[in-house]
């Protein structure tokens, strides 16, 4: 078989993929995976050797410089093996099942991620960081390679044996007793949570500590549901302490995707597109509970930092900005005090470096991170002698200033590729914002990027997970219908207009058809996609909450909307088949647990309708702002009786009165209330 390409491109260089474009001048001859690899490893009789990571991953450009641009380590792939290079971001579907490999072989996981796989695709070695040389307990590449390559050629049957073992190992999931998870599980998520806070500094566990804003709407809502001032409260302290930490960008915003320490000071710099719009959700939840102002700040700059740094021309959302710049991570966030002098006026500047802890020496290898932990704002203003008003004035000028100057640095690489799930958790967070702030900018950033979905990633009959440059691209994963239908549910939610729902009835029906084999849950793959190793079928949250658990909520949430009882079997359904998992894992599945809850907790249906259009908005106003996590309401018209909400309003639009509200909760419904104050009292808005 011919190479394509010289070692000045190897065969990456006609991909779309950033992560996969940025190996493509690597002396490695990678393949991208492809029937072809796996058939030449067969001809060839050779291991494949399949490295996964994604483009804005720090240790991923670490092991590039170190093994897959050196020609020694290249001349031993190239010769023995065959190399195959994944964008973990656009293929979840294989990372998930190598990951889920490395997990059982070596109990820890990450990426880079690397996996040594027979021509059928069966693991049997596995591991993450490979430096070229073994040190401090770490293998090399120049070890492992070698050793991977004898042990191939002189044992094949211990290889098949490792193989066959690996595969049956991830094949098999927790019994599940086909019955509901007990109310006392949903205890056990709390109590699970309640056992690793830190209460000095907020979070869960100790260093590293990652965001995990799926924990935190679990404890805002089992607060809700349950009473329980504990989960509120910390819930609350970990959004408050990220906020002042080096982990939220201080002067641009955008929360890097963990801190290194306990205290959410050293942050690892790169941005997710998923941890912007989740924790969002996060802190307008906790705007809604407390109506803290300065929640509502981070919120508004979360978006004024989505729209400047990653979006799209056309409205859709960026994936990830890195953190490296210049060869070093974090170059383009740090500051000296003398940075800070050549940008403001000296009283200010002093203001500016104490209110930020940017001190000579620094926080942070010579320079500092700014941010604002421990910070008591009463000795800044008793050493300056000035007012909190005065700091605040000084700041919201000088913040815009030291932006401008920061934006003359050499900005990290931007990963630009648009993914559908991703983009469904922006929209849904950007919609549930903008409605809970009344903010028709936010709003207006959703649906562009959901009408950005719907021209680039639909092609009428099923959706792609990415597209760049272009080109669309993967049988759409369950996590771009299930974070899509939140986005469409949440933009109705916000916006009103019933074409959300009836594109998000049609999104779970595609579910239906291509992600089930009639048993409760959805694989994590379309029917029609490639056939990999297994099929997985997963619960677990990770990164991201759960493809599932998402499902279960919003066609909860779906089926009170449409008034359609299939969607509340389905998502029963769902919660059963992994009850499993939920009883063993309670704090590994509380996506799913937070759909458990919305059954428990029940929720009312809630129609605003009357002849007075301001009164209909005043009251869906005050709905959004309020914390109504179990709730779903709809406006009432004689315009759209017919449309997907139709058994909904059946019966519930008012023409005579200015403002009435129909409101219907353990499958039975109120007599109507009519009038603004008797409204507000009936659905506990007073």
């Amino acid at each position: 078989m011919k190479e394509r390409y010289s070692n000045e491109f190897n065969w990456l260089i006609k991909s779309k993929s950033p992560y996969l474009l940025q190996h493509a001048r690597n002396p490695v001859n990678w393949l991208e995976w492809s029937t072809e690899a796996f058939e030449r490893a067969r001809i060839e009789n050779k291991p494949v050797f399949v490295s996964i990571g994604y483009s804005t991953c720090h240790w991923c450009h670490v092991m590039e410089g170190e093994s897959f641009e050196d020609p020694e380590v290249a001349a031993v792939i190239n010769e023995s093996f065959i190399p195959v290079k994944v964008d973990r971001e656009e293929r979840p579907d294989i990372d998930a099942i190598y990951m889920d490999a490395c997990m059982k072989l070596t109990g820890q996981g990450g990426w880079p991620l690397n996996a040594f796989l027979t021509p059928d695709q069966k693991p049997f070695y596995v591991g993450t960081y490979f430096p070229k040389e073994s040190a401090y307990g770490r293998p090399g590449m120049m070890d492992v390679l070698p050793q991977v390559r004898d042990v191939y050629r002189n044992e094949p049957g211990r290889i098949r044996e490792i193989g066959d073992r690996v595969k049956e190992a991830l094949e098999v999931r927790p019994e599940t007793s086909g019955g509901d998870v007990p109310v006392t599980v949903l205890h056990q998520g709390f109590g699970q949570l309640a056992r690793l806070f830190d209460g000095v500094h907020g979070g869960f566990g100790g260093a590293p500590k990652f965001p995990s804003p799926h924990q935190l709407l679990y404890l805002f809502h089992y607060s809700k549901w349950h009473g329980e001032p504990k989960a509120f409260e910390m819930a609350d302290r970990t959004l408050d302490a990220m906020a002042s930490g080096g982990i939220y960008d201080q002067f641009g915003s955008g929360f890097a995707r963990y801190s290194v320490d306990e205290y959410w000071l050293v942050p690892h710099f790169e941005k997710m597109l998923y941890d912007q719009a989740m924790l969002m959700m996060a802190y307008t939840e906790a705007w809604q509970m407390t109506g803290e102002p300065r929640y509502a700040g981070i919120v508004a700059d979360l978006a004024q930092f989505i729209r400047r740094e990653m979006t799209h021309p056309e409205g859709g959302f960026y994936s990830a900005i890195d953190a490296d710049s210049e060869g070093a991570e974090g170059t383009y966030y740090l500051w000296t005090d003398q940075e800070v002098h050549e940008v403001l006026d000296e009283r200010d500047a002093e203001i500016v470096c104490a209110v930020y802890d940017i001190m000579p020496g620094g926080n942070f290898e010579g320079k500092s991170i700014p941010n604002m932990v421990g910070l008591d704002l009463s000795d800044v203003t008793e050493e300056f002698g000035i007012s909190d008003d005065e700091v605040e004035r000084i700041l919201s000028e000088s913040i815009p200033k030291l932006l401008g100057a920061r934006e003359s640095r050499v900005y990290p690489h931007l990963d630009d590729k648009i993914l559908t799930s991703w983009n469904g958790l922006m929209i849904a967070a950007l919609a549930k914002a903008g409605a809970a702030f009344e903010d028709d900018e936010m709003i207006r950033m959703a649906v562009e990027a959901e009408q950005f979905i719907e021209e680039h990633l639909w092609n009428g009959h099923l959706l792609f997970a990415r597209w760049r440059d272009g080109e669309p691209k993967y049988h759409a994963y369950l996590d771009d219908y299930a974070y899509l239908i939140w986005g469409l549910i949440e933009l109705h939610q916000a916006a009103g207009e019933d074409k959300f729902i009836g594109h998000a009835v049609r999104l779970a029906e595609l579910l239906e058809e291509r992600f089930t084999d009639g048993e409760g849950g959805f694989y994590f793959t379309d029917k029609e996609g490639e056939t990999l190793l297994v099929r997985e079928k997963d619960i677990l949250d990770g990164a991201l909450p759960s493809g599932n658990g998402v499902a279960a909520i919003q066609l909860w949430r779906l089926g009170k909307l449409t008034a359609d009882e299939r969607w509340i079997r389905r998502s029963e359904s769902i919660i059963r088949e992994f009850s499993g998992e939920a009883g063993q894992y309670p704090n590994g599945t509380l996506t799913l647990l937070m759909a458990r809850m919305a059954f428990e907790a029940g929720g009312r249906e809630i129609v605003v309708t009357g002849s007075s259009p301001e009164d209909r908005t005043d009251l869906l106003d005050q709905l959004r702002s309020a914390f109504l996590p179990f709730d779903v309401w709809a406006e009432g018209t004689t315009e759209n009786r017919e449309g997907p909400l139709s058994a909904l309003l059946e019966g519930k639009t008012d023409s005579e009165q200015p403002v009435s509200v129909y409101i219907c909760e353990n499958h039975a419904c109120h007599a109507p209330v009519t009038g603004i104050e008797a409204a507000e009292e009936a659905l506990g808005l007073d």
